[in-house]
């Protein structure tokens, strides 16, 4: 389904007001306050580690066994991902490092 000029300048509006918006927020919650709330300060400690999780379990969820050029890949792409992140602490390079590392995996290794 083709989109016409107009619907397709709408929906880039609305996707930049959002956008916008959500980065608006913290600075308009807190703003003036000096201090960040404690469990602002919690949610930043704790949902690098959570995303992780989280990705590891969607990452493995078809997870069959049998096929290793299914399985393979996939274990290496998660090792490596966990032991980046053990060793830098930097959640968006082992989701980097995990991520294109299967790419390449998948794509010039297993194929």
């Amino acid at each position: 389904m083709a989109l016409s000029i107009s619907q397709a300048v709408a929906m880039i509006i609305v996707a930049s007001v959002c956008t916008f918006a959500t980065r608006l927020f913290p600075f308009a919650l807190f703003g003036n306050k000096k201090e960040v709330p404690k469990f602002v300060k919690y949610l930043g400690d704790i949902l690098p580690a959570a995303i992780i999780g989280v990705l590891i379990v969607y990452c493995l969820k078809d997870f069959t066994l049998g096929d290793k050029n299914i399985i393979i890949p996939q274990l290496i792409a998660v090792t490596a991902t966990a032991l980046v992140h053990l060793w830098k602490k930097n959640t968006l390079l082992s989701i980097a490092v995990g991520t294109i590392g299967y790419m390449l995996l998948i794509h010039f290794v297993f194929v």
